[in-house]
C-alpha cells in the first residue's frame, strides 16, 4: 500500500541507530513520493544530514533525557510540523513530546529501546511510556519484547516492525591497511565493537575481558568505535585495567574496520535489532553477542550468544573463537546467509507506508 502524503518524522537526540533509521526512512519515503519533514535536535541533523535524504529539517530540541525545557519542545514541534497527514515519532522521548503536543494528525510511535533505568528515573520513564502507548494510534516495536511491553501499558494497536540496518558501502581500504592503522601484525587478532558509549552497552565488560586477554599469544587488539556519555569512565577503566583497548571515537569507516577485524563483540544489557550486529553478520565477521532483547531472534545460530552481565562468558566465548579458525570460518559463512533473511530498507519503507495509509484512512473514517 503506497503513501504519497505528508509526514513528520520526530526524533530526540541521537548519535546512532535511531538517527540512521530515520534518515533511511526519510530517504525511502521521499523516493516513493511522500513529503517528509524531520523534526529533531540540530546536532542530530548535523550528524545524519536529513536534507540530503530529500527531507525538510526543522530544529526541535528534544534531549535524550527529560528536562524542564520539554514544554518548550512541545511548542516548537507544533510550529515546526506544518500541515501533515501523519506524525511518526521515533523513541519514547520523541513520542512523549509528540503526545504532549496532541497532534491533530494520527500519531504513530516506533519503540526502539526498552526502559531499563532504575529508581525514580525508571519510574518516571515507565509512566511516560504508558502515556506514549495510549496516545499512539499505532505502536511499532523494533523487537517482540517491545511490542509486548507496549500492549501491557495500554497500546491500542502494537505491532512488530523490524528496523533494517542501512547497507554499508564497500570498504575503501584493504584489510592490511586497516590493521596497520592499529599496529596489528602477523596473526594477531583484531576485535571490534561499534556503538554509542552508553552504560546500556556495557563496554565495561569488554574492557574487563580484554584485560584478561593480555596473557594470550598473540594478544588481541580491541578497538571500540563510538562516542557518548560513558567515554571518560571507559577511558579510566581501560587505564586502570591496563586493557589492550583503544577508544576510537566516532568513525565513518565501519566497513573498513569490519574488513580488518577477526571478531565482532556486543556486550549490551539490552538491544532490539542491534545495528552493529547486522553489519557484522552481513560482512561475514564472526560475532559474539549477549542474548538480550531482539538479538537472539535477529541472529539465530549465526552468532555466538552469551548471557548478559557475565564477563566470564564473554571471555570464554572470545577465547574459543580466537583459538579455532574453523569455527570462526563457520560463523563467517552463517552470517551473510542469516542476513539474507532480514527485511531490507525497501521492504521496511513499504511496510511503514502501509501503516501510514491505514491510519490516514481510519482517521478520515473516524476522526479522533
Amino acid at each position: 500500500m503506497s503513501f504519497d502524503g505528508a509526514v513528520a518524522l520526530v526524533l530526540a537526540s541521537s548519535t546512532g541507530g535511531v538517527g540512521q533509521h530515520v534518515a533511511s526512512l526519510a530517504r525511502g519515503l521521499v523516493a516513493a513520493g511522500a513529503t517528509v519533514t524531520v523534526c529533531g535536535p540540530a546536532a542530530t541533523n548535523e550528524r545524519f544530514r536529513f536534507a540530503e535524504a530529500g527531507a525538510r529539517f526543522e530544529s526541535v530540541e528534544i534531549p535524550a533525557n527529560p528536562r524542564l525545557t520539554d514544554a518548550r519542545a512541545v511548542g516548537e514541534l507544533r510550529r515546526a510540523m506544518g500541515p501533515v497527514d501523519v506524525v511518526h515519532a521515533h523513541g519514547l522521548r520523541a513520542g512523549f513530546v509528540a503526545a504532549l503536543g496532541r497532534p491533530r494528525p494520527p500519531l504513530v510511535v516506533t519503540w526502539h529501546n526498552a526502559v531499563i533505568a532504575k529508581g525514580m528515573r525508571g519510574t518516571a520513564s515507565r509512566l511516560a511510556a504508558r502515556a506514549v502507548a495510549r496516545a499512539a494510534r499505532i505502536t511499532l516495536g523494533a523487537s517482540e519484547d517491545l511490542v509486548e511491553t507496549a500492549r501491557e501499558l495500554g497500546a491500542r494497536d502494537a505491532r512488530l516492525s523490524p528496523v533494517a540496518a542501512p547497507v554499508l558501502p564497500p570498504p575503501r581500504r584493504s584489510r592490511a591497511a586497516v590493521r596497520a592503522e592499529f599496529a596489528v601484525t602477523g596473526d594477531r587478532p583484531l576485535v571490534l565493537s561499534v556503538g554509542r558509549l552508553h552504560p546500556q552497552k556495557r563496554y565495561d565488560l569488554l574492557v574487563d575481558a580484554a584485560a584478561r586477554w593480555r596473557e594470550l599469544d598473540p594478544a588481541p587488539v580491541v578497538v571500540i568505535a563510538g562516542t557518548g556519555p560513558a567515554y571518560m569512565p571507559l577511558a579510566a577503566r581501560v587505564s586502570e585495567m591496563r586493557a589492550p583497548v583503544t577508544l576510537l571515537g566516532h568513525r565513518d569507516d565501519v566497513s573498513d574496520l569490519l574488513a580488518g577485524s577477526d571478531l565482532a563483540v556486543v556486550t549490551s544489557d539490552w538491544e532490539a535489532r542491534q545495528l552493529f550486529a547486522q553489519e557484522a553478520l552481513r560482512a561475514g565477521v564472526p560475532l559474539v553477542s549477549t542474548a538480550v532483547g531482539g538479538v537472539p531472534g535477529l541472529v539465530g545460530d549465526a552468532a555466538r550468544l552469551v548471557p548478559p552481565d557475565d564477563v566470564d562468558a564473554v571471555d570464554v566465548a572470545v577465547r574459543e573463537l580466537l583459538a579455532d579458525p574453523k569455527l570462526r570460518a563457520e560463523y563467517a559463512r552463517r552470517g551473510p546467509e542469516r542476513a539474507q533473511t532480514w527485511p531490507d530498507e525497501a521492504e521496511m519503507v513499504e511496510a511503514i507506508q502501509a501503516v501510514y495509509a491505514e491510519v490516514v484512512a481510519a482517521e478520515r473514517a473516524h476522526p479522533s
